[in-house]
């Protein structure tokens, strides 16, 4: 019920913010399920991907889709992505944990200062540096099982030109995208290793991310926005906290 619960919370993150989900997706593997790190960080990969490929069928057929964006952001990423797998294949799940809670931080200093008013204004497309950041922020997907939606969101918006509405659509297809072939590195790479994956649960999790993400987009516009993200940031503290200690100190 735990499990449920958190693949729910999950979704909704997803729904409401476009990002969110693979930060808690970990914990919950880790620490309610309690899975091997690795196995969390792959099994997250792909029920993030799921979640996020559901919601970009919804988003496509409200045309709220920028495929240019995928194109220049995506791709590259996709790239970045397995190259952080390859690598989070080879060092400590230690290593992997505390460079995750890290990100968590980072995550929850960036969803506190962001406005959502701020962050509609639609900038210049700069190419170049979507690219690059694509490329970043694929192998931070790859290395630690975050789909990466709190950095894609904001490269969309302050980098892309994207509009936030835009920015949050076309943010889940490039999480589909990235968390799709990590997960593939990471399981033939595990898989050679004797890993055996918990497919019932990986699919219980879907499923109820997936009625978390269409509850999410609904209370998306009803609910203040600004004071959700400040709420959820205090929540990624808290569990950065939980991350480093348990899997740390």
């Amino acid at each position: 019920m735990l499990a449920l619960l958190g693949a729910i919370v999950i979704g909704l993150s997803l729904g409401l913010f476009g990002s969110g989900g693979s930060i808690l997706t970990v914990p919950v593997l880790l620490y309610l399920l309690h899975m091997p790190p690795q196995l969390a960080i792959a099994s997250s990969l792909l029920i993030v991907a799921a979640i996020s490929l559901f919601g970009s069928v919804r988003n496509g057929l409200q045309r709220l889709i920028s495929w240019r964006h995928v194109g220049w952001f995506g791709l590259p990423g996709m790239l970045g992505t397995y190259g952080g797998a390859w690598l989070g294949t080879l060092v400590d799940a230690r290593w992997q944990l505390l460079v995750f809670a890290i990100l968590m931080l980072v995550a929850a200093l960036m969803m506190w200062r962001n406005k959502v008013s701020e962050l509609g204004n639609g900038k210049a497309f700069k190419p170049v540096k979507i690219v690059i950041d694509g490329l970043a922020v694929g192998a931070i997907t790859g290395f630690v099982g975050v789909g990466g939606g709190f950095l894609i969101v904001p490269a969309l918006v302050l980098l892309g030109g994207l509009s936030m509405p835009v920015g949050v659509a076309t943010s889940l297809v490039v999480i589909a995208m990235k968390s799709f072939v990590g997960f593939g590195k990471y399981y033939w790479v595990m898989a050679a290793q004797g890993a055996v994956f918990d497919w019932a649960t990986i699919g219980l999790m879907i499923g109820a991310g997936i009625a978390g993400s269409f509850a999410g987009s609904a209370l998306g516009k009803r609910l203040p926005k600004q004071q959700l993200q400040r709420a959820f940031a205090v929540f990624l503290v808290v569990m950065a906290a939980v991350v480093i200690y348990q899997s740390v100190i």
